[in-house]
């Protein structure tokens, strides 16, 4: 069911010292932050030959990535995302197997401006799991 690894997402504490570590240090193609105010988050993504990275930030009062910083002050990985040709059926399959839908289990616009899901991550190895519709 799923495809490709969309992007592999890491919460930080200072978006623009991250993002400058990725450029400057590694040398990778970083895109422009952009505020995801639906998701609570503002995102820098890092191309790679084979994937992005996308760096998150807490926007907003309300952000979960806050929650995350708090627990884990340095940063770490948030999430992984997988693409899915068709994230209905994705989601209809998982829920039959049992897998938890966060939110209202409907799709949001993602930061690619494709619809997304999150999968809880207990149910998959203590792994957040984003799935994107290609």
């Amino acid at each position: 069911m799923i495809g490709r690894l969309n992007h592999v997402a890491i919460a930080v504490p200072d978006l623009e010292a991250a993002a400058a570590q990725y450029r400057d240090t590694l040398g990778a193609n970083v895109g422009a932050p952009q505020d995801e105010p639906d998701h609570g988050v503002t995102v820098v993504f890092i191309e790679l030959p084979n994937t992005k990275i996308e760096l998150l930030y807490p926007l907003g009062d309300n952000s979960p990535i806050t929650a995350f910083l708090e627990k884990n002050p340095s940063g770490g990985m948030h999430h992984v995302c997988y693409e899915v040709d068709d994230i209905i059926v994705a989601r209809d399959k998982l829920k039959e197997q049992g897998a938890r839908v966060l939110g209202t289990g409907e799709p949001k616009i993602g930061a690619h401006g494709k619809p997304v899901l999150f999968l809880h991550p207990k149910d998959f190895n203590g792994c957040l799991i984003e799935l994107e519709q290609v």
